[in-house]
């Protein structure tokens, strides 16, 4: 064999990212860069429809028909909704910062509240100085950076986007874990005060195949709080064996 012969290249896995609530590609702009030798990334599109069914059923029409899985914040629900759907088509699934838990009376009149503020006049918004209070760990309050990204794409999207997916009613997915059997990630910011590290051990629990990676100095937006992080936890999952 030559010495000099180059190594066998890498095949590049599908790799489906579901981005949360006012957030677009560019909430996966670092993991898509760092990921790129052993993923072929795709970000799902989830600015329209107003089911968790019709948003499912979008991302599966333009998806591989075999490809690995992660939801972030609301995507979480979208790609437990996946999972209802069509579980055979998922090699591993993974779920950051986002939630098993119903809609709940209280959650719907705290969301509703929102609603309001995102039709008053004058230039939408979506996350002032205090929202972004409980997205990002106390480190990040200030960072332009973080701050000009989460802003840039809560403007791409803007008002009407916001209202549709703020009105998607949330489901309970607490069968779709039990049943699962492909690897799965469960990853959270550790001060990640909308879906604390508490109800992602819970999640981790239910799981057999589940692996709990808790990501220092992040709140809520993970992939931008501390990207690297981040895409180490993906890259050792996209390297689990599958059946």
């Amino acid at each position: 064999m030559d010495d000099d012969a180059a190594p066998p290249s890498r095949e590049r896995q599908p790799l489906v990212l579901i981005p949360g609530l006012l957030n677009d590609a560019d909430l996966w702009r670092d993991q898509i860069a760092a990921l790129g030798d052993v993923a072929l990334c795709q970000v799902a599109d989830i600015s329209q429809g107003e089911t968790l069914e019709v948003l499912a059923e979008s991302v599966l029409a333009a998806a591989p028909p075999r490809f690995s899985l992660a939801g972030f914040s609301m995507g979480g629900y979208v790609a437990q909704e996946i999972m209802r759907r069509a579980p055979d088509r998922v090699a591993r699934l993974a779920l950051l910062d986002t939630s098993l838990r119903a809609d709940t009376p209280e959650r719907l009149a705290a969301r509703r509240s929102l609603d309001k503020t995102a039709i008053l006049p004058g230039k939408f918004h979506g996350f002032g100085d205090r929202l972004l209070g409980a997205y990002l760990a106390p480190s990040h309050l200030k960072d332009e950076v973080i701050i000009g990204r989460i802003r840039a794409m809560t403007a791409r999207l803007g008002a009407e986007t916001f209202l549709r997916q703020n009105g998607i009613e949330r489901k309970d997915g607490v069968a779709v874990l039990r049943a699962l059997s492909c690897p799965l990630l469960i990853l959270c910011g550790e001060h990640d005060s909308l879906t604390p590290v508490a109800d992602h051990r819970a999640m981790a629990a239910l799981a057999p195949h589940a692996t709990l990676v808790i990501i220092p100095d992040s709140g809520h937006m993970t992939p931008l709080e501390n990207p690297q992080a981040v895409t180490q936890a993906l890259r050792s999952w996209l390297e689990m064996p599958v059946v």
